[in-house]
């Protein structure tokens, strides 16, 4: 079986809303209701001082969300991991719309799992990396 996971890295993004766990929240709330993923619980969010960057992962049925913010640099790295593959979603446009970020980078790994995943060639290592920039 083969599962997926994105890195998604943002930059020249509203620091203000990289600040802002709401404008995050409703990220993940994207996220959620466009890939068809199921919390398990709810987002825990933590809020580091000055400069202000946000920490936040959210627990799923098939992995998880995790999301951590840098507004003194205009970054933010998101990642999205599914057990199994998951239908192609545009994670830049939502990560634009979310933080207002100029350049989205999205790197999606290929995780394998147990004997079969062995065979195949595919291990907990990436087995193909597919980079989507988007400017």
């Amino acid at each position: 079986m083969l599962g997926q996971e994105w890195i998604i890295e943002a930059r020249g993004a509203d620091s203000a809303r990289l600040r802002d766990h709401t404008a995050l929240a409703g990220l993940f709330t994207t996220l959620v209701r466009e890939m068809g993923l199921t919390p398990v619980s709810d987002a825990a969010w933590h809020q580091f001082p000055e400069p202000g960057g946000v920490t936040g992962v959210q627990m799923l049925a098939e992995s998880h969300l995790a999301v951590h913010t840098f507004p003194e640099f205009g970054s933010l790295c998101l990642n999205v991991f599914c057990c199994r593959p998951r239908a192609e979603f545009d994670f830049a446009a939502a990560t634009r719309a979310a933080v207002g970020a100029a350049v989205v980078q999205v790197r999606c790994l290929e995780r394998g799992y147990g004997p079969e995943g062995a065979q195949r060639g595919a291990r907990t290592t990436p087995v193909s990396v597919r980079v989507i920039r988007a400017e």
